[in-house]
């Protein structure tokens, strides 16, 4: 055995100065931490692309809904006075095969609502999302419409129920669509 002198004047023993023992629960208990932590901010990185995800899809919905109550405005405000104005904005507003059947009947309604000199004005009164399937929402919407003819009595308004079809295309929510429902 090696002895060495030491500085109290006394022998040592070599083994006596030994190496420090590592905590074997201390490597645990990092471990541990470590998986912990990663797994917090797996969560945490989960948790935020679910929450940016639903306010994509909140935002998307809300410009279905919006899209489709302006449409409906558009289709039942129309006055003789304006009707041309009045036609140009619904083509603006809509897409599809609801734009082409309007744009082809465009010239004979506008001529029957001069003839007419009638005037409708319509109000939305309630409006909710039915569906809706990637760029393509059905939206319900409830109007309260206001009609009158030049020299004729004023009517009480009457109530209409539309499924109006939008399509988003280029960030832009055009009605594709107009069904009346009971």
């Amino acid at each position: 055995m090696a002895e060495h002198a030491g500085t109290g004047g006394g022998l040592t023993d070599a083994t006596d100065t030994a190496v420090p023992q590592r905590n074997p629960g201390l490597k645990a208990a990092v471990v541990v931490g470590a998986v912990a932590l990663l797994s917090l901010g797996a969560v945490g990185g989960w948790l935020g692309y679910r929450i940016a995800d639903e306010h994509r899809d909140s935002t998307q919905q809300s410009r279905f809904v919006q899209a489709a109550r302006q449409g409906a405005i558009n289709l039942t405000t129309i006055g003789h006075k304006t009707v041309d104005a009045d036609i140009d904005r619904i083509l603006q507003s809509s897409t599809g095969t609801f734009h082409e059947d309007f744009q082809k009947r465009a010239e004979p309604f506008a001529d029957v609502v001069k003839e007419a000199q009638s005037t409708s004005e319509g109000t939305v009164t309630s409006v909710a999302l039915e569906s809706q399937d990637g760029d393509t929402a059905q939206v319900l919407v409830v109007m309260s419409v206001k009609m009158a003819n030049e020299g004729a009595p004023e009517q009480v308004p009457s109530t209409w129920r539309m499924r109006i079809g939008v399509q988003s295309s280029g960030g832009t929510e055009k009605v594709s669509d107009v069904q009346f429902v009971s």
